[in-house]
């Protein structure tokens, strides 16, 4: 039985659900990085961050690739996040009208 309090006008609302855990969209996101070769930057779970674009992936690791460096294999279970990466910033030099 519901305790009614005097703020709870419709005893029968019931509690919002919590999200999922799992959303199933890791797969489109990661096949959207690789079509694209979109830039990424992982930071794995020991905090060293890797860059470079994601070439392949399946259910329990991703194929980095890098330029000038080794290409990776990393095991999902080994990442903290993936980020769609920027690249080094751009400093904006101050330009003077002579």
């Amino acid at each position: 039985m519901a305790f009614r309090t005097p703020g709870n006008s419709n005893p029968l609302k019931k509690a919002k659900t919590p999200p999922p855990e799992e959303t199933f969209e890791e797969a489109t996101y990661l096949k959207a990085l690789g079509e694209k070769q979109k830039p990424v930057e992982v930071k794995l779970r020991d905090g060293e961050v890797v860059r470079g674009w994601i070439e392949y992936y399946d259910k329990s690791m991703i194929r980095l690739t890098r330029e000038g460096e080794p290409n990776l294999f990393i095991f999902k279970h080994e990442i903290m996040y993936i980020a769609e990466d920027g690249g080094p910033q751009k400093r904006v030099k101050a330009v003077d009208g002579r």
